[in-house]
């Protein structure tokens, strides 16, 4: 059995997934297919595999490739110090894990200078062969015959000292006694955290882990990462260790055979080996793998606070005003067209210390006349919400609604080398005040602009592995993008470079292209792009949208490698294309059955006939006009027992954070979410949802609100 074989037997045996599916799966990916790409348009090869699955499979597969490598790496170092046999070459071979791998490995792994090859090299390997015998009875009389001087061993004591450390460094060696207490370690090792000596006022905010113990392997993501945050600051001293009682009787259990003097000297070896070498390695171990396992999840939870910031509801196409507020250095305005490009910016100082309210009214409703304004976006940062107050006094000609907007990553926009591209002549203020209107109308080909970590969202993001980290935002921004398509010839470059097969490199192709010859006719018309050929064409035609074009399905989500089909279905009804299109009667009569094939089967035909009646559907739900109440502004005018409209602003493992309109967001603890347990908070709630919430307390010193969805009722 090949490698690829054997990963696929091993990714079908830990997912469940049917041998074909993953073996047509993985063939898909080496070929370079994407994953929404080959979610979306090959589902007969896959067994209809989602994302999520696909996925699964891609990261099983790089996985089990980097433990193939290894694999490889140790046999030919083994075989190269021609100290191979057929049972370590077998038991390297069916090696199932990295750890087991490592363990078979390590009596062979080239060593440094340690306390056990300084022995060895004193000549007192033969001694330790003797006492972890345990035949002999007079272990100091055998010893005495291997003191010499000049080999520094100069008394019975340092032979016997050199011995165990020999033994220590076997049974460090030994697969079974790693293998056992790795068990022991993964089954009842507790983590603990205690402050540093003479940091304790200074790591106040570690104070709830000043004396913290629990399990190990129960500890919660958010825990697991606080803890090793407080040592990583200097501020916490964290332990992870079992029992050292039971630890010690397994090795006592493996490796002594009595109880006499000779034995003794075997127990003090094992106790040695233990604490000095044992314990240190599988502690780092267990440690990486919790530090790993919280890491996923901590990454999980980001992943999907991102997914709802990037799907949220579009305004769509309007002509919004935005305002980036602000106290002393006044508000900004922007005036954008429905494409989002701007037509006018100007100051207004509204708020203390200048207070020209009725100027900077006057101002907006001028502007708003001019410009045939539709909506005003109002970042939720500082002042945010006092110009809400003030926007909603004023009268406007026609119905204009004024809306709060996330300004989270707004000002890492502005100050972006992307920002100065597009709006070379303008500063920070004019850029974020852009931002802030852009991503009311569409928040996803706004939001792509903005390195996900600077969005303000998830949990300890700073903390975890960050190319684990990377990996997943890019699979989440991809997702996004793909699942709502693109408009070819208003998309801007980062938009293009999350479509499937493209990249930055073709996206700044495709805009020097667009910029050169003008609007995109047709999807066709990509392949006259330099250096996209007909892989990235494959992978990204089914994801763009050409709104303009002749042939109505280069709007839809219908690949080009289906048009055939689809001109078969109009012409056997005696229609156009055009027509079929338009007629959801026509599309009735369609038996998708009679046009199932060898390359198109049932799965794809019912994608088609659900993009006929939709034709570019876009999946993300309609915009919902959402107001705070009008009585509250900010902490002070909070009172417990207070119920309130909010929207939630960030989920995390522990509980979600709920925006009420006072400049700090609440916390809803995972306890006060609903009248049920509830193991995951995004379970009960979704990023942007609207929620009524009761004030449970408030911490005005530390600017902390604690908040209830189950008592708001």
């Amino acid at each position: 059995m090949n490698p690829i074989s054997q990963i696929a037997a091993r990714i079908t045996s830990e997912t469940a997934i049917d041998k074909q599916f993953v073996n047509n799966t993985i063939e898909l990916i080496k070929s370079g297919a994407t994953v929404p790409f080959i979610a979306r348009y090959r589902k007969e090869q896959t067994g209809s595999l989602d994302e999520v699955q696909i996925t699964t499979i891609r990261d099983l597969l790089l996985r089990f490739e980097e433990l193939e490598k290894r694999r490889a790496a140790i046999l030919s170092s083994v075989e190269e110090q021609g100290l191979m046999t057929p049972e370590l070459k077998e038991a390297l071979l069916a090696a199932p894990a990295m750890a087991v791998l490592e363990d078979l490995y390590l009596p062979y792994r080239p060593k440094r200078k340690t306390r056990a090859t300084i022995a060895i090299s004193r000549g007192l390997e033969p001694l330790a062969k003797i006492i972890m015998a345990q035949k002999i009875t007079d272990v100091a009389i055998r010893a005495k015959s291997f003191v010499n001087p000049e080999m520094e061993v100069p008394a019975v004591t340092d032979a016997l000292a050199g011995a165990r450390d020999i033994i220590a460094e076997w049974v460090n060696e030994d697969t079974r006694a790693r293998a056992r207490l790795r068990r022991l370690m993964y089954q009842e090792a507790v983590i603990s955290s205690r402050p540093v000596k003479g940091k304790e006022e200074e790591g106040e905010k570690y104070q709830a882990y000043f004396e913290w113990t629990e399990q190990a392997r129960r500890a919660p993501s958010h825990r697991i990462l606080a803890m090793f945050r407080g040592e990583k600051e200097g501020y916490l001293r964290v332990k992870i260790t079992p029992e050292e009682e039971n630890a010690l009787a397994i090795l006592e259990g493996l490796f002594l055979k009595g109880n006499g003097e000779i034995s003794i000297q075997v127990k003090q070896a094992l106790h040695d080996a233990w604490k000095r070498l044992l314990h240190p390695s599988l502690e780092t171990e267990l440690r990486n793998d919790l530090k790993t396992t919280a890491d996923k999840t901590a990454i999980r939870v980001f992943a999907d606070n991102v997914r709802q910031l990037l799907l949220a509801p579009p305004l769509g196409q309007k002509r919004i005003l935005a305002i980036d507020p602000g106290f002393r250095t006044g508000c900004k305005i922007v005036c954008l067209d429905e494409e989002g490009r701007l037509l006018h910016n100007e100051n207004i100082y509204p708020h203390p210390p200048v207070n020209e309210k009725g100027k900077a009214m006057n101002k907006i409703q001028s502007l708003v006349s001019a410009y045939d304004i539709e909506a005003i976006a109002i970042g939720n940062g500082t002042a945010g919400r006092e110009t809400e107050h003030l926007v909603r006094k004023i009268r406007f000609d026609n119905d204009v609604m004024a809306v709060m907007v996330n300004e989270s990553g707004a000002s890492v926009y502005s100050a972006s080398d992307l920002a100065r591209e597009e709006f070379p002549d303008y500063d920070v203020t004019v850029r974020g005040a852009v931002s802030i209107g852009r991503r009311l109308a569409d928040p996803l080909s706004e939001m792509v602009k903005i390195n996900p970590k600077a969005i303000g969202v998830g949990q300890y993001q700073h903390d975890v592995d960050q190319k684990m980290l990377r990996q997943a935002l890019d699979d989440t921004v991809m997702s996004c993008v793909n699942a709502v398509g693109v408009e070819l010839n208003t998309a801007s470059k980062e938009l293009l470079t999350y479509v499937s097969g493209i990249g930055p490199a073709l996206a700044a192709s495709i805009v020097q292209y667009r910029n050169a010859s003008g609007a995109f006719k047709s999807r066709q018309e990509l392949m006259q792009v330099a250096r996209l050929g007909a892989k990235a064409f494959e992978q990204a035609a089914g994801f763009i949208r050409v709104a303009q074009s002749e042939n109505p399905l280069d709007s839809s989500a219908v690949h080009p490698e289906s048009y055939a089909v689809i001109e078969k279905m109009a012409k056997d009804l005696g229609v156009t294309l055009h027509d079929l299109i338009k007629n959801k009667e026509l599309q009735k009569q369609i038996e998708p059955e009679k046009y199932a094939g060898e390359k198109i089967g049932l799965p794809t035909l019912r994608d088609i006939m659900q993009e006929l009646a939709r034709p570019g559907r876009d999946p993300r739900k309609t915009f919902d006009f959402f107001e705070f109440d009008k009585s509250v502004k900010n902490i002070d005018d909070l009172r417990e027992g207070m119920v309130l409209p909010g929207i939630i602003t960030n989920i995390t493992a522990f509980g979600a954070f709920a925006d009420i309109g006072v400049h700090q967001d609440g916390l809803i603890h995972i306890s006060e979410l609903a009248n049920r347990f509830v193991r995951d908070p995004a379970e009960v709630v979704n990023l942007n949802q609207k929620v009524n919430v009761k004030v449970l307390s408030v911490d005005k010193t530390r600017k902390r609100v604690s908040l209830s969805i189950k008592q708001a009722d």
